[in-house]
């Protein structure tokens, strides 16, 4: 695997936390029941309001660290993305944390969201989902933003 580039200044985002760290289960931005997960979340796990994926729901985005309560909020750096294919549908997940996150972690994350892809496979043809899963590698945060819609309130 190739060497990783850490940006120097990483973007600032504000993530709501729909799913803390050790819990089972997933809720979506709207509080909906997405699944109920055989292992625990590794992440704290939420979106990015001021922005929206490719998928049309708020941005994703994974914090690193301890545990944070479902629907707390907080300001906390974007190091880099991981590239999902949900379904067929590309979709990026912000990867946050308050301090720069080092190569063995980067390599943590691809390795759960390549055994996540395989399980959400799994999980889309038992429900009838068609298209494909799959991880896509380490991407960068202000690309991952580019890429993002952003959110216009009035």
């Amino acid at each position: 695997m190739h060497s990783l580039s850490i940006p120097e200044q990483a973007p600032l985002v504000d993530v709501i936390i729909e799913t803390p760290r050790g819990s089972f289960v997933k809720r979506s931005a709207a509080d909906k029941l997405d699944f109920i997960s055989p292992l625990p979340c590794p992440f704290n796990y939420g979106s990015i309001p001021a922005y929206l994926g490719s998928d049309g729901d708020f941005l994703d985005a994974v914090v690193l660290g301890p545990r944070l309560s479902s629907g707390s909020s907080i300001s906390v750096y974007a190091w880099g993305a991981v590239g999902m294919i949900d379904g067929g549908v590309y979709e990026d997940k912000l990867i946050c944390a308050q301090a720069p996150i080092s190569e063995k972690q980067r390599r943590l994350i691809i390795l759960f969201f390549m055994v996540y892809a395989k399980a959400k496979y799994l999980l889309n043809l038992f429900t009838g989902q068609k298209g494909r899963n799959s991880c896509e590698g380490w991407r960068d945060a202000a690309s991952a933003l580019a890429r993002a819609t952003p959110c216009i309130y009035d």
